[in-house]
């Protein structure tokens, strides 16, 4: 039986007691962070030894590669890649060259997930980046616009998707107006809701169609006093309904400052309000099996989602990889991005 929620582990390798709980509590898939990382071998038998515990080949693998102060995967065996600041900065002195440059970075990226086993990125992230706003998203963030956030995130999903691997949209429905960041405490964002239907939203509802995303743990009192994560008014008038997203929806870690109550009344609380996946990332081995308790089957229409979502996973297409390296520098190079968006 296929437990509804997502596990990290501690280390690079996966310990018998984490084996253990693997393969009697069943997570739908694996999130990798730093602590897991230290080379392509490691990585690679990593992924296929979590795939052998639970007996799912296409178990799901993800990890946070965005590119600046967010990517797990770094030199000296992977490239770094810049922030999504700097395709917005691209996309300002010419569309189709900034949507095109993020297409091309995420289908290296891709490239090199998909080359270790991991085969989801959370990523594009469709928030808006505005004024006095907390840093937490910043330069993460493509624009201010909804427009120009989503043509860029569309191109970054695109690049994902030819290379192989899923994205995963976030934060849904918008953590650029936080005040406050989430991994700490709990932001509460006071917009009227018209004025977030056509901003925050906005940028979301271009998305609808991507197959996976994730919950932003942050509270819109316009339409509830509990933050999207747990309000089934958040999830089911605004994500399923006003953007219309009909992907597997996961919650943001729930082991983050934001929420309250026990790591198992998180758990629950996100089922309840209409998430399909519980997302835990510490690799807590503790806490991984209170949200493992916690967590019901993975049936019923959260099941048709999360197959569908595993089926429009495609092969990679055709790639020069030495090519298209050189080709993604030379477009950052050319087109002078502010080297501040790289920081």
């Amino acid at each position: 039986m296929t437990r509804a929620f997502i596990t990290g582990v501690a280390g690079t390798s996966i310990t018998p007691a984490e084996r253990s709980f693997l393969r009697e509590a069943m997570p739908w898939g694996l999130i990798l962070f730093k602590r897991n990382i230290e080379n392509p071998d490691q990585i690679s038998n990593l992924t296929h030894d979590f795939r052998e515990c639970i007996g799912r080949d296409d178990a799901p693998v993800l990890v946070d590669q965005e590119g600046g102060r967010v990517q797990r995967l770094g030199p000296p065996h992977w490239p770094a890649y810049p922030p999504g600041g700097v395709f917005g900065e691209l996309y300002d002195r010419n569309p189709a060259v900034g949507v095109a440059a993020a297409k091309l970075g995420a289908r290296l990226i891709a490239a090199d997930l998909q080359a270790l086993g991991i085969t989801v990125d959370c990523l594009p992230l469709a928030d808006l980046r505005l004024p006095g706003a907390d840093l937490v998203i910043g330069n993460r963030a493509y624009g201010a616009t909804p427009d120009k956030v989503a043509a860029i995130a569309g191109g970054v999903a695109e690049g994902l998707m030819d290379g192989g691997v899923l994205p995963v949209l976030k934060h849904i429905p918008g953590h650029g107006r936080a005040m406050a960041d989430s991994h700490l405490s709990l932001p509460i964002v006071n917009a009227e809701r018209v004025e977030l239907e056509a901003t925050d939203f906005a940028a979301f509802r271009q998305l609808r169609g991507l197959p996976l995303g994730m919950t932003a743990h942050v509270v819109y009192t316009a339409l509830d006093t509990l933050p999207a994560t747990t309000s089934a008014t958040m999830i089911n008038e605004v994500i399923r309904g006003f953007i219309g997203f009909q992907g597997l929806l996961m919650s943001d870690d729930v082991s983050m400052g934001a929420l309250s109550g026990t790591i198992g009344e998180r758990s629950v609380a996100s089922l309840a309000a209409g998430c399909d996946v519980v997302l835990h990332c510490n690799g807590n081995l503790e806490e991984m099996e209170q949200v493992a308790e916690n967590s019901s089957e993975l049936k019923g229409a959260s099941a048709q989602r999360a197959a569908a979502a595993l089926a429009a996973r495609r092969r990679p297409s055709e790639i020069d990889l030495s090519t298209a390296r050189v080709e993604f520098a030379r477009i950052l190079r050319e087109t002078g991005a502010n080297g501040s968006a790289m920081v």
